[in-house]
């Protein structure tokens, strides 16, 4: 990995958190994701499933994880299976986890190696009466593809019908938007990575250049700071480009007089960052352009005051379409009668600002957090609204990532990225 080690303190304090919730007398697994094949013998980049390595910091293929607090014997309570190592995968593949490298990694002191899981499982369920399987409820999940977690579930039910069954989500979704101060720290350190990135892009952009020219500057400064690149797929969208939400292209060139909506980040140790900033092609505003920036600015300060210990997420989105629908009419984008007028179910504002303020982030971009409790201090959100324009050829998105104090407004770990407009065209044409 191209990371600094975590310290396994980290994970053995997660651990302790996911198993204290847990039922009396019951088993909790966790598979690492796979690695997926494009075709031939081509396969994508391995990325970790968030669980296994929030829990155990192992970032490595066929690893599972079995957590059993009430286990009748010690070295039964946490345990790892790795897919064993040996010369010949040292030689293609690089060196795996030892079972001593697993022990300074995760804290973890028990390791099996994946050949022994069923035997092992099978005396843990003799034991068990309840087991806590790993199914992916996130808000936005959309999965279509059955994962090595889908298959281990479909396999254990079949195999074990007797026992009880519980969910690993809903405590996963309230112990991982609760951030530890190590991995506060980690999320800092990729905001800090992607602050490198915009600073080197800023005098970089000029006329003509091309939105992938923008991305390989980005990635290369990414990766020399030990990132693995992007925590997302990077939105660089010049004119008109900005107002598709998730303009993925990247392959226009950038017109003098446009803006180019950024919506970039690093990623680090598999925490992620989330930036937005809309810049000038031509390194200066234009005075309305200016005007709408400022506009989105204002709403985005104001919004980050409102995250806060109690405070609902539902509510809070209302209170920043109020906020928004004042700059509207301040701007002329919206009149009176629109307001007036307007469906409550679609308030006048979402025809220029459609999509949400603010959401979870941490090991996944869009993290795990439960949207109907009210929020807690060291959850850390995104805070990004946006006004959007075809009709005058720009969009305009700005965007931090903050961390809720319990008093006092929150912390902004994008502090010292330029985001006043005066300051990115100073950086532009110095």
């Amino acid at each position: 990995m191209k990371y600094h080690q975590i310290n396994s303190a980290l994970f053995v304090k997660n651990r302790r958190k996911f198993t204290a919730e847990m039922k009396p007398n019951s088993v909790a697994v966790f598979n690492s994701n796979d690695i997926y094949p494009v075709s031939a013998d081509s396969t994508l980049p391995f990325a970790q499933h968030r669980d296994i390595f929030y829990l155990s910091g192992v970032d490595q293929e066929e690893s599972i994880l079995l957590l059993f607090p009430d286990a009748p014997y010690e070295n039964q309570k946490e345990m790892l299976f790795l897919k064993e190592t040996n010369d010949h995968i040292a030689v293609w593949e690089g060196e795996k986890l030892s079972k001593e490298r697993a022990f300074q990694v995760s804290g973890i002191r028990t390791v099996y190696w994946l050949q022994d899981f069923h035997k092992v499982l099978n005396e843990m369920m003799t034991y068990a009466d309840t087991m806590y399987i790993n199914t992916n409820e996130h808000y936005r999940a959309t999965v279509e593809t059955e994962t090595r977690e889908a298959r281990f579930v479909k396999w254990w039910k079949e195999r074990y019908p007797a026992h009880n069954v519980a969910k690993s989500n809903p405590i996963l979704q309230r112990i991982r938007s609760v951030k530890e101060s190590e991995e506060i720290d980690l999320i800092q350190h990729a905001c800090d990575i992607t602050e490198k990135g915009f600073r080197r892009l800023l005098p970089f952009v000029k006329p003509n250049v091309t939105e992938y020219e923008i991305e390989a500057e980005l990635v290369h400064e990414f990766i020399r700071n030990r990132s693995k690149g992007f925590a997302y797929t990077p939105i660089i969208a010049s004119g008109n480009n900005a107002n598709v939400l998730h303009y993925i292209e990247n392959n226009q060139q950038c017109k003098a007089g446009d803006l180019i909506l950024l919506d970039v980040a690093a990623e680090y140790a598999n925490y992620s960052s989330d930036m937005t900033r809309t810049i000038p092609v031509s390194g200066r505003f234009s005075e309305r352009q200016k005007a709408v920036y400022n506009a989105v600015l204002k709403v985005k300060n104001e919004a980050t005051k409102m995250l806060a210990p109690g405070t609902l997420w539902k509510q809070y989105h209302i209170e920043v379409g109020k906020i928004m629908t004042s700059e509207l009419l301040g701007l002329g984008l919206l009149d009176k009668a629109d307001v007036q007028n307007e469906n409550p179910e679609w308030p006048a504002y979402k025809k220029y600002f459609m999509h949400g303020t603010s959401h979870h982030m941490g090991l996944d971009t869009h993290d795990y957090g439960l949207l109907h409790e009210p929020m807690k201090a060291n959850m850390v959100f995104t805070v990004e609204p946006g006004i959007y324009i075809p009709a005058e050829g720009f969009g305009i998105r700005l965007e931090d990532n903050v961390v809720v104090q319990e008093k006092g407004e929150p912390f902004n770990l994008m502090r010292n990225i330029p985001v006043e407009a005066d300051e990115i065209e100073s950086l532009m044409n110095s």
